[in-house]
């Protein structure tokens, strides 16, 4: 390329410059905009919502104060409030105000979602349903449902699919995801819970992994890390425990920077959602949380 002058050839290589520097900054944009981020599972303060020291309600200013603008409800806090769309609103408002996301809701005692009987397997999909709606009224993308079943291990597969199937059909309706965390039995073996992930071979439908839930019985667990690993292909959000399993049925501390390595490496950028039960280290959890999400972004 031939310049007109010096000046036409200092124009070229700062426009040059200049988009060079505009690319390189929508990259470090994109990057900025896909971090993991930091949510409060509401188990975390259990003890406190149980003893009434802490109301479902203030759950958004709790998060808030401790530098939390995210937050997993559990209906077991609002039980009876799912079709009270006054209390619904209220709960709105209030993370509104405090500056706080909703992004699921955890869903407890509605019945096991691969019960054998297809008549109790209907229930439970029907019980979910006012969840999910409640879920849209404040804005969560998915509620966490529990894949329980009984019978040999295909037969788990194929009623636990079944079950999510049926709820999923109505959740995507609504733009929301359904979705499975590993919760104990054969949930909490990730070979299992994926080959019911892919039966149901659903976009709306996906995995809740928790560092802390692959026990699967008395003496039998799933190793953390490897079950991490399966499982985040299919996640829409991660929960954080700061006690992990082997495969060896043996309870272990949580190591923050290697797990916090296999959940970037797997592609997954929403919220990992703090679930270490302490309200009084609920920072400190956070501080360690997110110098563990800095090692890796």
């Amino acid at each position: 390329m031939q310049f007109s002058s010096e000046f036409s050839r200092r124009q070229f290589l700062t426009q040059t410059g200049l988009a060079v520097g505009v690319l390189m900054s929508d990259t470090a944009f994109a990057k900025a905009e896909a971090p993991l981020k930091i949510s409060l599972a509401q188990w975390a303060i259990n003890p406190e919502l149980r003893s009434g020291k802490i109301d479902n309600l203030d759950f958004a200013k709790e998060a808030s104060k401790h530098g939390i603008h995210a937050v997993e409800y559990v209906n077991q806090f609002f039980m009876d409030k799912a079709k009270d769309k006054k209390y619904l609103g209220e709960m709105k408002k209030r993370a509104v105000d405090h500056g706080v996301k909703s992004l699921l809701i955890m869903c407890d005692r509605e019945g096991n979602i691969g019960d054998p009987d297809t008549a109790k397997r209907k229930q439970t999909v029907d019980n979910h349903r006012k969840w999910l709606d409640a879920a849209k009224f404040l804005g969560c993308h998915s509620i966490r449902v529990n894949a329980g079943s009984r019978g040999t291990w295909d037969e788990q597969v194929k009623l636990a699919a079944d079950g999510l199937s049926q709820l999923t059909t109505i959740g995507a309706k609504m733009g929301l995801n359904v979705i499975v965390e590993n919760h104990g039995g054969l949930s909490s073996n990730a070979d299992w819970l994926v080959q019911v992930i892919e039966k149901v071979g659903h976009k709306h439908c996906g995995t809740l992994p928790d560092f802390g839930n692959f026990r699967i019985k008395p003496g039998e667990s799933y190793d953390s890390y490897r079950g991490m690993q399966k499982l985040l292909p299919f996640a829409k959000g991660v929960s954080v425990k700061d006690r992990i399993w082997d495969d060896k049925g043996k309870q272990h501390a949580l190591d923050y920077n290697r797990m916090l390595k296999l959940v970037h490496a797997s592609g997954f950028r929403g919220y990992c959602g703090i679930e270490v039960v302490g309200y009084a280290n609920l920072t400190a959890n956070r501080k360690k949380l997110q110098a563990a999400i800095d090692q890796v972004s």
